[in-house]
């Protein structure tokens, strides 16, 4: 079994009395790793898997949720199916994608991180999360009632033009 499906079980099939314990250990172990990565500024995040997770001290399992949730936000995502504890990982992190995508995953407790503040501006995170709400904004268009004038420009009422 790859370390991709070893995470998969177990983030799918825990037990309701796990839950919440597996859940508060791993948001543990995402605000460590991520709060070093944006501490450090550096737009590049490279070892073996092996040798990362041991840096951070958590379990494959949790590392590979870790590459899982960070693999939207990356400029060459990973193929996560294929990684053992031996492969090379190198990930050049979008940060104002990484962002956005904590607001999509409603993960309060990443980007809310004091660290942030090094890497952009309370401007361009205000901006990042005007743009999230936009993504988020449905705009019905407006349906022609039947006594409107036809939009293909007849001149005639809807009901007795296009809307027959």
């Amino acid at each position: 079994m790859s370390l991709y499906d070893k995470w998969i079980e177990l983030s799918e099939n825990i037990s309701e009395k796990e839950f919440e314990k597996f859940w508060d250990e791993y948001s543990s172990a995402e605000i460590k790793i991520y709060s070093d990565i944006l501490a450090s500024s550096s737009r590049e995040f490279a070892g073996t898997f092996s040798e990362l997770a041991t840096k951070y001290d958590v379990s494959d399992a949790l590392f590979m949720g870790f590459l899982d949730g960070v693999n939207t936000s990356v400029k060459e995502p990973l193929e996560l199916e294929k990684i053992e504890a031996d492969s090379a990982i190198a990930l050049s992190i979008d940060f104002e994608e990484l962002y956005f995508n904590m607001l999509a995953s409603e993960a309060e407790h990443l980007y809310s991180l004091d660290e942030w503040d090094l890497l952009l501006s309370h401007e361009k995170r205000e901006e990042i999360t005007k743009d999230y709400k936009k993504s988020r904004t449905v705009i019905k268009e407006k349906v022609p009632g039947r006594n409107d004038p036809c939009s293909c420009g007849s001149g005639k009422k809807y009901k007795k033009c296009c809307g027959n």
